[in-house]
């Protein structure tokens, strides 16, 4: 049996209970609302002032939460959405909490709605004392898609505290750095014609070859740019995903589409690198008479690396004994950081649980992930 508390396990099961998915696919995808109003109504009940901050896409919303008022302060964070799922591929109801074999089992338990009990868990043994500096929730929408609820906050210009802790889960090891991402397409059109007959027409598939070509000399050109050993991946990554063009084969092929992503370095910038490929793009069609439209399936996120001289990363690599780590998977941090915040990553739970059926989380990381929360928000927040 498990000797977690009964509040706590309550509210896993809460929290697991409200559907959150989001998804690119709009028969997935669903609003963030129910969790939001749930988490906000926890919170109040803790002694925080809610603010329901919506996104401009309707049903998606954000909870600023905030207890204590003053220049410094720490912000908690993380999203409320989970990927979407196959339920036949889950041996439990991914809705309800599961406990076998000392893991809780249920859908975003790790990645990342199991996040907010532990905080609250944290927060309860100091329920009755005054902050002399800020403690304040952040949790927001559509991170596994759109990373929108994110923007929306950044452009907002808040929250804003002295540190922020992002629990995505890294095992409660904290991450001082990840690559950025970031998911476009090329779009060429040609001219059609008949096969037998070249001059009938303008091949947008060469077209493609010879962009691709250049792609891959820029790949290599960035792949001796930026380099950092703070990677398993020690260099920017480009990879050619999907390739669909033309009809038939006895027809010049008019149209051909390109999808493919990217990992940026730190000191990569999103809208540089995009401007850059454009650049290459138009040297190459233009001559060719091919029309070239570039388009954004997902914004991206940027490379984030923690700032130099980190007081939370070297007050939590103290509290937790892990040195600082680097991870190939993108989060909002870049997005708390331009608002001028000290911010890593950190929280309970496995990476590799994460966008899998049967996603649970390990009962003995929970405990020692409210302890450490719970030190952070005293030196942070200063509980008299």
């Amino acid at each position: 049996m498990s000797n977690l508390s009964s509040r706590l396990l309550q509210r896993l099961d809460d929290v697991v209970r409200v559907p959150s998915v989001s998804s690119t696919a709009p028969e997935l995808d669903m609003s963030n609302q129910g969790i939001i109003d749930y988490l906000a109504e926890q919170f109040a009940n803790l002694g925080f002032s809610c603010e329901i901050v919506p996104c401009k896409q309707a049903g998606k919303v954000n909870l600023i939460a905030s207890r204590g008022t003053g220049p410094g302060g720490l912000v908690m964070a993380g999203h409320t959405d989970t990927v979407p799922f196959d339920k036949e591929l889950w041996s439990v109801d991914p809705f309800c909490l599961t406990e076998k074999d000392n893991r809780l089992y249920g859908l975003g338990i790790t990645d990342m709605k199991g996040f907010f009990p532990v905080v609250m868990s944290a927060i309860e043994a100091l329920d009755a004392k005054a902050f002399k500096q800020p403690l304040i929730i952040l949790a927001t929408a559509d991170e596994e898609t759109s990373m929108e609820g994110a923007r929306t906050i950044a452009e907002l210009g808040r929250p804003r505290a002295r540190a922020a802790v992002i629990g995505e889960p890294t095992g409660l090891k904290p991450v001082m750095a990840h690559k950025g991402m970031m998911m476009d397409e090329i779009r060429l059109l040609g001219q059609s014609g008949h096969s037998s007959d070249p001059r009938l027409g303008n091949n947008a598939m060469e077209a493609m070859h010879a962009v691709i070509s250049d792609l891959m000399r820029y790949r290599e050109e960035l792949k001796s740019r930026y380099q950092s050993s703070l990677f398993d991946i020690p260099y920017p990554t480009l990879n050619l995903g999907s390739i669909h063009g033309g009809d038939n084969p006895n027809r010049i092929c008019g149209h051909c589409n390109l999808q493919f992503d990217m990992r940026l370095m730190p000191g990569m910038h999103l809208e540089e690198v995009r401007a850059d490929i454009r650049k290459r793009v138009h040297t190459i069609v233009d001559p060719l008479g091919i029309e070239f439209e570039h388009a954004v399936l997902f914004n991206g996120v940027p490379a984030f690396f923690a700032e130099e001289n980190s007081e939370l990363l070297e007050t939590a690599e103290s509290l937790t004994g892990h040195a600082g780590i680097s991870v190939g998977f993108g989060t909002e941090g870049p997005f708390l950081q331009q608002l001028g915040m000290d911010t890593i990553i950190m929280g309970p739970g496995n990476i590799d649980q994460a966008h899998q059926p049967d996603e649970y989380v390990s009962m003995d990381m929970l405990e020692p992930a409210i302890d450490v929360m719970q030190k952070l928000i005293v030196k942070y927040c200063e509980p008299s």
